[in-house]
């Protein structure tokens, strides 16, 4: 497989960005695939980890190909590997995590953005304009990020409870807090024949 070239002046600037390959579109092949196989060097993963405030990303890579679709869009298909490490939402303990995802965009070089004053959501969610550039490190960075835990949690770790009340008075308990608690307990105090 050849290798790519990197044109970083054909780029937008992102200095936040640290994975970077930048493909312009009017240069990809409109006959074949234009593949790419990337796997970030241990600096570039401690730049990306810092960036999505991850404790470590161990491994990234993201393999794929883009492809001509008619005589004009383009279709990036590729596969995300990557082993992270997050703080655990409740103890802050490291969580790692295996994440795998099959990443698909297709650019339209003749997109219209949806008019009036009612937008419907597009049934194809992976369907964008056809930028100047496609950078399928960007792509891969946004396809971690959407693939990356919510809320990591340790083994074993739970919310705890927390009871709080004024001095005198009884904390309240969280069936409390539920809709119908109330009429659970009337229920309870007329069954019980107690009519007060």
């Amino acid at each position: 497989m050849a290798k790519l070239p990197q044109s970083p002046a054909a780029a937008p600037a992102m200095p936040d960005l640290p994975l970077r390959h930048p493909l312009r579109s009017a240069a990809l092949s409109s006959r074949k695939p234009t593949r790419f196989d990337l796997t970030p060097d241990a600096a570039t993963r401690a730049g990306i980890a810092g960036s999505l405030g991850l404790l470590d990303l161990p491994a990234l890579h993201f393999k794929g190909e883009i492809r001509p679709v008619g005589a004009q869009d383009f279709l990036l298909e590729a596969e995300l590997q990557a082993k992270v490490v997050q703080a655990c939402a409740i103890t802050l303990v490291p969580v790692p995590a295996k994440l795998r995802e099959t990443v698909v965009r297709r650019y339209i070089r003749d997109w219209q953005d949806p008019q009036g004053d009612e937008i419907e959501m597009p049934e194809d969610d992976s369907a964008e304009a056809l930028p100047e550039v496609i950078d399928p490190g960007a792509v891969a960075i946004e396809a971690l990020v959407l693939a990356l835990p919510l809320y990591p949690r340790a083994p074993g770790a739970e919310l705890g409870s927390l009871d709080a009340a004024p001095p005198g008075a009884a904390p309240i308990s969280d069936a409390d807090l539920k809709p119908f608690a109330g009429l659970a307990a009337l229920k309870g105090r007329l069954e019980g024949g107690d009519g007060t």
